[in-house]
């Protein structure tokens, strides 16, 4: 037996190890290879069927691949008008063409349609998307959805009990009934798994569309005060204590930034700063310029919005 196949090759697949260098996604590193363009330790390899090791030496394009950064995860404010996707073949904006400059190569966790808006994770690194994306992780995603109509809360018992549209089956959802404001309810809506349009889909399956939907958690982690278009990216120890990685950077790197001149795809009477996400999205939360002010910690919070009250 030789020694190749006493001692398999371990490490990770080459378009993995490229796309977390941050020089093209996975689907693109694979392309780079077919096109020859990817050596590894002097050898050119036509096939991203390999392992490598940090040992090895990749370049790409004739240039040697850098270390790959630490995971970063951004919370970020969809607007409503954007598709999530990296392109879209109706060539609609995208959630990254209107991402502010200087932002590494990042990819979304999971999605939200054209007309949703609300927070969406950014993150620079695909295993750490696909762990947060994973319904194993048991992660809530909290909405705050208005719907048109006047609903009662036992409207809703076939949506805490699991409701089947069209032959897929949505599991349990967790749901409140806010608030009725004239011919508009509010209702806050929490979901484990987020399947393709699924609050939209359960709503219309009992009678009732659904005319705004502003997601305002992810597992621990919350909108807060971000205004449509901005992005803060997480403290490295959060990602770290959230997510359960080891030898995180500790450096703190914060950071707020909001593409100028980006069209929020909303519109209604400015809330004031000290309004959480659940009562600004009442007040039609969308564009408005951000007030000098102490930022929330979102290190652990996974409680549910607080209610609007009544004024």
């Amino acid at each position: 037996m030789t020694d190749k196949a006493q001692a398999p090759r371990t490490g990770d697949r080459i378009a993995k190890v490229i796309a977390r260098a941050g020089v093209a996604s996975r689907r693109d590193a694979e392309r780079l290879i077919a096109d020859g363009h990817v050596t590894v330790n002097g050898k050119l390899i036509d096939s991203p069927a390999l392992n490598v090791t940090e040992k090895d030496k990749i370049t790409v394009k004739g240039e040697l691949l850098a270390e790959p950064d630490a995971p970063r995860v951004w919370l970020y404010y969809k607007p409503t008008g954007l598709v999530t996707s990296a392109r879209d073949e109706k060539g609609r904006d995208t959630v990254f063409d209107n991402l502010p400059e200087g932002m590494p190569r990042v990819m979304s966790v999971g999605r939200l349609d054209l007309n949703s808006e609300g927070l969406l994770l950014l993150t620079n690194d695909g295993a750490l998307k696909r762990q947060m994306e994973l319904p194993s992780t048991g992660w809530l995603r909290r909405y705050r959805v208005r719907v048109n109509g006047r609903p009662k809360d036992e409207n809703f018992e076939p949506l805490r009990k699991g409701i089947t549209v069209e032959g897929e089956k949505f599991q349990p959802m967790q749901v409140t009934l806010d608030r009725q404001q004239g011919a508009n309810a509010w209702l806050t809506i929490a979901i484990r798994e987020g399947k393709n349009r699924e609050i939209r889909r359960a709503m219309s399956a009992i009678g009732f569309e659904v005319n705004r939907l502003l997601r305002v958690s992810y597992g621990p982690f919350q909108i807060g005060s971000l205004k449509a278009g901005e992005v803060e990216e997480l403290k490295s120890r959060v990602v770290r204590d959230q997510l359960g990685l080891d030898g995180a950077d500790e450096k703190p790197t914060v950071t707020r930034r909001r593409k100028p001149g980006l069209k929020s795809g909303t519109h209604g009477k400015k809330p004031t700063r000290s309004q959480p996400a659940a009562q600004r999205a009442d007040a039609g939360a969308g564009s408005q310029k951000t007030s000098p002010g102490k930022r929330p910690d979102r290190r652990s919070k996974n409680a549910p919005p607080r209610k609007p009250t009544r004024r």
